[in-house]
């Protein structure tokens, strides 16, 4: 049994056979290979789930749906905290430094972009140049004093460090939650908004 899908979960059990007839080349190739999908924040039908299909190049990503009966594994980015590989890359390097770190603090987190993508499949997706993509599941309000000092820790890294926080009502960029800006933009399935309070979006500023 599937548990509930989050934007950034990682899917295998798409087939060649679920994708629109005019899928590009090479998305029949990454799903012909056996390579997972990342579920998407996107509206669907019920028995569906909103995907997208990854590509070797960055320009390289395409947005499908998947049959939820269709689906045989599913692994969440904090499933992948622990996973390691052995390879010499910038991301690679920076996700150890950051381990003891993010697993001493208070939040669940976890590894998406190409570096998930990559420790969940095996498939390589990272390069020299990569990102390090971080989510931290945040249920309760994480403060700006408490993002400012996180974001200080990150940019301690070897590369560059995005991560999301995933709060009950969408996802916003942590260096953005550090910010000076009174608003914020807000993402989940329905809309991108600006808000004041990621987790109240009703609360008006003073």
């Amino acid at each position: 049994m599937v548990n509930t899908l989050l934007a950034h979960d990682l899917l295998w059990g798409m087939t060649p056979e679920q994708l629109p007839a005019d899928a590009p080349s090479w998305v029949i190739e990454s799903i012909s290979a056996g390579q997972p999908v990342v579920v998407r924040r996107a509206l669907s039908a019920a028995d569906q789930i909103a995907v997208g299909v990854r590509g070797c190049l960055r320009e390289q990503r395409y947005a499908t749906v998947m049959s939820v009966d269709a689906i045989q594994r599913q692994v969440r980015p904090e499933a992948l905290c622990n996973v390691s590989i052995d390879r010499g890359l910038p991301a690679v390097r920076a996700l150890k430094q950051l381990r003891s770190m993010l697993d001493s603090c208070e939040w669940v987190w976890g590894v998406s972009g190409s570096a998930g993508f990559e420790l969940a499949s095996g498939f390589q997706a990272l390069h020299e140049g990569s990102d390090l993509d971080l989510i931290l599941r945040t249920p309760q309000p994480l403060d700006r004093v408490q993002a400012q000092e996180l974001v200080k820790r990150l940019d301690a890294s070897v590369c560059w460090v995005d991560m999301q926080l995933q709060t009950p009502n969408g996802a916003v960029a942590l260096r953005e939650w550090a910010g000076s800006s009174e608003r914020v933009l807000l993402k989940n399935a329905t809309e991108a908004c600006l808000v004041t309070n990621p987790w109240n979006p009703q609360e008006q500023a003073a």
